[in-house]
Formats: structure tokens, sequence, C-alpha cells
């Protein structure tokens, strides 16, 4: 089964993680890196929808994809849930918050001491709630997972543990303390690490091709997967 015969979900942009009424923990991700693969994907498959934080909405204009906006990282949990199904492959782009404050105040914090204490909690990890519900689900077998590791040091590390403990088909790893790599940025570089061995590594490109060449990636680990 090709692109074309899947549902493709791409996710894309920061979360928001409310503290009280005007402020939020949240990233600097833009989310172009996940419309650019919405972009690429609507071309090539039967069903794409772009699953995104808060971004600009200027950047989808022209889009013809389907969208989700969303605001936390719990919102974006179940939207993915919501959206997994067994043709599926599912692009995990976006950078959701790690934390959020455990209590969310609904009033505005006002100056006082020098120091203010914010107590924070552990948000659900995206890929390994969808691992999970793949091993729990045989018809979800067939699911293609990848994820995306925005790190700043011990790169190849991490993406290689991510890899294996969300269970992923495979992860794209780029440094974004390089130059052209950051953030907001509209170009990118990108290592591609594979379930079982094997890399691809793309030099300094567009988002937009390194969009394109990430599907053809995940088009040949489809082929490859049937055989």
């Amino acid at each position: 089964m090709s692109l074309k015969d899947r549902k493709i979900i791409v996710t894309g942009g920061p979360t928001r993680e409310w503290i009280d009424p005007v402020r939020y923990i949240s990233n600097a991700s833009s989310g172009k890196m996940g419309i650019a693969l919405a972009s690429a994907a609507h071309a090539r498959s039967k069903d794409t929808v772009f699953i995104h934080g808060p971004i600009d909405p200027s950047l989808l204009s022209g889009g013809r994809f389907r969208t989700r906006a969303v605001e936390s990282t719990g919102d974006l949990l179940g939207a993915v849930m919501d959206e997994i199904s067994p043709d599926a492959v599912l692009i995990m782009a976006a950078a959701p918050a790690d934390y959020r404050p455990a209590e969310r105040l609904g009033l505005k914090i006002k100056k006082g001491s020098d120091e203010l204490r914010i107590d924070l909690v552990k948000n659900p990890d995206i890929l390994k709630n969808v691992a999970a519900r793949k091993s729990a689900d045989p018809s979800l077998s067939g699911l293609f997972v990848v994820g995306f590791a925005a790190e700043t040091h011990d790169v190849e590390a991490y993406a290689l543990s991510k890899l294996e403990e969300k269970d992923l088909d495979m992860i794209c790893m780029n440094d974004v303390s390089r130059e052209g790599a950051g953030f907001a940025t509209d170009t990118n570089i990108v290592v591609i690490f594979k379930r079982g061995g094997g890399r691809v590594d793309f030099p300094l490109m567009s988002k937009r091709d390194l969009a394109s060449a990430i599907l053809d990636t995940i088009e040949t680990g489809l082929a490859a997967r049937v055989k």
C-alpha cells in the first residue's frame, strides 16, 4: 500500500500550557516543518490532516489539506488518537510541551516577592500513548509512525533512544543549535534513523524540499515492510 492509498496525519507547531489567564508555557516552534510535510503529503495521499498548535494563521493560507487546531499537549493527544487508523501514517513533527502547571490559576498572578515558584507536572507522551494503543489493538499493526527529535546536544543518542522507546518506524533527528536548522527557519538539516538500523542524511535544504525527501523515505520504508 503506497502513500496514495493511505491517510497521512501530520502534527506541527507548539502547544501552550496556561499558567494564568495571560501567561503560558510554550516554545519557539513555528509549525513550518509540519506545514511543509502536510503540503507534500496532500499531493500524494487520499486524505491528509494537519493537527497544529497555535501558529501564525497566514502560514496556512492556500493549504488544501484538512486542519485541526489544538492548544495544549492533552488536546494534541486527543486529536491524534481520534485520527489514527489502520491505514494511516503518523508524522509527529509538533513540539508539544513536556510539562504543564499543576494548577491553572483563574486570576492573573500579581507581582509580589522576588521569587515565584510554579509547580509543574509531566504531560502525557503522545508517541508512547500511540505505541501502547497500537500494541493493544491488532487492527493498528499497519500504522506507520514517524517521530521527530529536535535536540541541542547528544542529538544522535537521544534520537536513537526515542526510536526504540517509542516503538517508531523512523525518527527524523535535527540539531536545532545548528545554523539553518533552528525553529522558525525556512530550512532544516535532518538525519533519519530507521527501525532495525539504517540512516539517511539530508544536508541543509528548504523545508519544502526536505518534506518531499522525508515522504520518499517513508514510501521506501512502507515498501520494505510489505516485502
